[in-house]
């Protein structure tokens, strides 16, 4: 569920973070680290590419609902809110 944290960004940077988590799910970047008895070969992803691709397109519909569509949120049977 997305919280708002890149609303208030410029639509190209939306658009930037949006293609960067599309890259970063098709790559299928999962290794954040890794050792080898004196090698090591470290990644930091500060945040998921689906949490990520959450964020850019929420804010995006945030920034222009006409284009990007509008915010939707639905109720589950367990009554969990969850936005799409």
């Amino acid at each position: 569920m997305a919280s708002g944290i890149f609303i208030g960004l410029t639509e190209d940077e939306l658009l930037a973070i949006k293609a960067k988590a599309i890259s970063l799910i098709t790559a299928g970047v999962i290794t954040t680290s890794y050792s080898d008895s004196g090698t090591s070969l470290g990644k930091q992803i500060t945040m998921n590419a689906k949490d990520m691709l959450a964020e850019s397109l929420y804010a995006l519909s945030i920034l222009d609902p006409q284009t990007y569509g509008k915010r939707r949120t639905v109720l589950r049977g367990s009554f969990r809110r969850q936005d799409f």
